[in-house]
């Protein structure tokens, strides 16, 4: 799945191979995994052709997690629709990329000058991601002129086309390892994008929502360049305190190269042209804007549309139904909306499918723009939401702390407030190891890095919401990084490890860790299993103490109503042995006649209360002897400025007092 710096030409011909590190994972206790595959990786030589081997490969893999105590959910991945269009995910035969309607240079193993850096997601934007997503969840509606052949050589609609293809592929895959015990369940597609469907206006993107980053055409734009005519498009450079503003412009495609394929479905033409979108003015020898509200309605019936109601979850549970032909029933459906939107109101439970959990997406959107993070971090979600702009800033740990708390807080519930009491997993979460222009690779200091680490997985902790991490890539290197689009983010590297024949596969053997970074933000304790609901959970890596408080259901007592009565009494928490090695593990909180059991060698705590009546609260408090050495120092706003303020403070209070008070009779 990964892109090497030597981009195929020929497509048919990628093979794709995927390494497993089963024992590493389960000693950093990471043992729910998001396992990812692509369509590319399964139908890449053509339409109705399917890997074989690939899927014999994965599925050998996947049976190998029981034997570590690890599960998985499989996750079809893509972003921006294809590699072939900037990303990741879709086959070449779905497309023929060509010059100007998409970036391709990050898949070719750019992206990481500071011109390159962060240009991929305006991908969604170009004319090639834009497209194909439109065709594929609305081509009815939008492009309905444009058939294409299908595998029996029959003329079909192209979203029938798409669409197809897409459920067919899904079915093998699910027929291939569903019936695995390792694999709990199955994601239909990563952070689906609506393309043009909901566009209000063909002349711009909408600034809050859309990346506008370098060479910015606007829908219209784009379809003059894709139809070879050299057009005038906005630049944008990086700023403060906007996230980016327009510096100058530039004329792309002075080449006249066209997109469409003179023996495509389309005979050369644009698809936007052909259905009246837009067209050229041969009077005036210019481009005209003849429906400028085409994606807002209904081209045929003038009906307001919505591109989750009427296209997202019809084929949402198009999917679910012929996934759940070929699995087991107790499978779990993964499903996530678009990425940095809050859960749609209009997603309701009737909008639901059975078995099903919430899986978003959450990123630090201002450390990924900027690939930086100190002191000062920035709730870009807040304000992008129209939160007053000096709420949004934050100083110190416990301000980064407080800060992706409150966002990763909103995400899950907005969606129990649209879903009801669905599931909520955060599926992909994660930090730019190459941050503050790759200080770390120079010095092998990676504080700041494990301090945003640890920002974010405390968020996730105390919203009590499970997560994946992304990503483990054991090809991950200081120079590539994960060798896609200029990212870094993997928290290992094979050329860091030791070599398989020196390791030791116990749970307990440190020779595992070598390899990783950040470990010590990343490898924390959790409650695994909990007889009861979990209310808090709060860990503090500085010192290695953790606090959880769980509560026995009742049939009374929101929010421990609606759950079935404990079938099973011991709490399990995962504590590392990296933690615990030489150190003494003290559990205070427990009754005298409450039991506990620290396996180091398995790394649990086993704990066991004697009352376990119904609405019974329980709270354990964990600490280490000696405490961890702090990695670094739990700063805030007022702890690093407070006594400098209160000093001029008191000065300026001594030249109003000696000023503007009358001396006589103050002493």
């Amino acid at each position: 799945m990964l892109s090497r710096p030597t981009f195929p030409a020929a497509h048919q011909a990628v093979t794709f191979r995927l390494p497993g590190h089963l024992a590493r994972l389960r000693r950093w206790g990471l043992t729910f995994v998001r396992f990812l595959v692509t369509w590319e990786a399964i139908e890449h030589e053509g339409p109705g052709i399917y890997d074989t081997e690939y899927l014999t490969y994965i599925r050998e893999l996947l049976s190998l997690f029981p034997q570590y105590g690890m599960t998985a959910f499989v996750a079809l991945h893509q972003d921006v629709w294809s590699r072939y269009s900037g990303g990741s995910g879709a086959p070449a035969w779905t497309l023929e990329a060509s010059q100007g309607a998409a970036w391709l240079l990050g898949v070719k193993g750019g992206g990481h000058t500071k011109e390159e850096r962060g240009l991929w997601p305006c991908g969604y934007q170009k004319l090639a991601a834009a497209t194909m997503t439109t065709c594929f969840w609305a081509g009815d509606a939008f492009t309905s002129k444009l058939l294409v052949k299908d595998r029996a050589g029959r003329d079909v609609p192209v979203q029938q086309f798409l669409q197809n293809a897409f459920l067919d592929m899904y079915e093998v895959l699910a027929k291939a390892v569903g019936d695995l015990d390792a694999v709990v369940g199955f994601e239909m597609m990563n952070e689906p994008h609506r393309g043009y469907i909901d566009l209000k206006s063909l002349h711009e993107f909408d600034y809050n929502t859309d990346l506008h980053l370098s060479h910015v055409p606007s829908p219209f734009q784009s379809f003059q360049l894709g139809a070879g005519h050299p057009t005038t498009v906005d630049v944008w450079t990086r700023s403060f305190p906007m996230p980016t503003r327009k510096t100058s412009e530039a004329v792309l495609n002075t080449t006249g190269r066209k997109a469409w394929r003179t023996d495509g479905p389309t005979l050369g033409e644009c698809v936007w042209a052909m259905h009246g979108v837009w067209g050229w003015d041969r009077n005036k020898d210019a481009a005209v804007v003849l429906r400028e509200n085409y994606f807002v309605k209904h081209p045929q019936t003038g009906d307001k549309i919505d591109w989750y109601t009427d296209f997202y979850y019809p084929f949402l549970h198009k999917w679910v139904e012929r996934v759940r032909s070929v699995v087991p029933p107790e499978k779990i459906i993964f499903v996530e909306a678009i990425p940095n939107e809050f859960c749609p109101a209009s997603w309701t439970p009737e909008q639901t499918v059975p078995n099903m959990v919430y899986a978003p997406h959450w990123y630090d959107l201002n450390a990924l723009f900027l690939k930086a993070f100190g002191d000062f971090s920035v709730n870009v979600q807040g304000l992008s939401r129209g939160m007053f702009p000096l709420k949004a800033f934050y100083w110190g740990q416990k301000g980064a702390r407080y800060n992706f708390s409150l966002q990763i807080r909103n995400i899950v519930e907005g969606g129990y407030q649209a879903l009801g009491e669905k599931p909520v997993l955060i599926g992909e979460c994660g930090i730019p190891m190459d941050m503050n222009k790759g200080e770390a690779f120079q010095t092998d200091d990676f504080t700041w890095q494990t301090r945003m680490m640890d920002a974010m997985i405390t968020g996730l902790e105390r919203a009590l919401v499970g997560f994946t991490l992304w990503n483990y890539n054991p090809f991950n290197n200081d120079t590539r990084g994960d060798s896609w689009n200029g990212e870094n983010f993997s928290w290992f590297s094979k050329r860091r490890a030791l070599p398989d024949s020196l390791l030791y596969f116990e749970q307990d053997a440190p020779s595992l860790d070598q390899g990783g970074r950040i470990l010590a933000a990343v490898v924390r304790p959790y409650a695994a299993k909990t007889a009861g609901i979990p209310l808090r959970f709060e860990y503090e890596m500085t010192t290695g103490a953790f606090v959880f408080e769980w509560a026995v259901p009742a049939p009374s007592a929101p929010p421990l109503a609606g759950h079935p009565a404990l079938t099973a009494l011991e709490t399990e928490l995962f504590v590392p042995s990296r933690l615990t090695k030489g150190r003494k593990l003290v559990v205070r909180g427990l009754g005298p006649e409450d039991r506990y059991v620290h396996d180091e060698r398995r790394q649990t705590l086993f704990v066991v209360p004697r009352d376990n009546a119904p609405g019974t609260r329980h709270r354990i408090q964990v600490e280490l002897s000696p405490p961890l050495e702090a990695p670094f120092e739990l700063n805030d706003f007022w702890g690093d400025f407070g006594p400098r303020i209160i000093s001029i403070l008191v000065v300026l209070l001594g030249i109003i007092v000696y000023y503007f008070l009358p001396n006589e009779g103050i002493f």
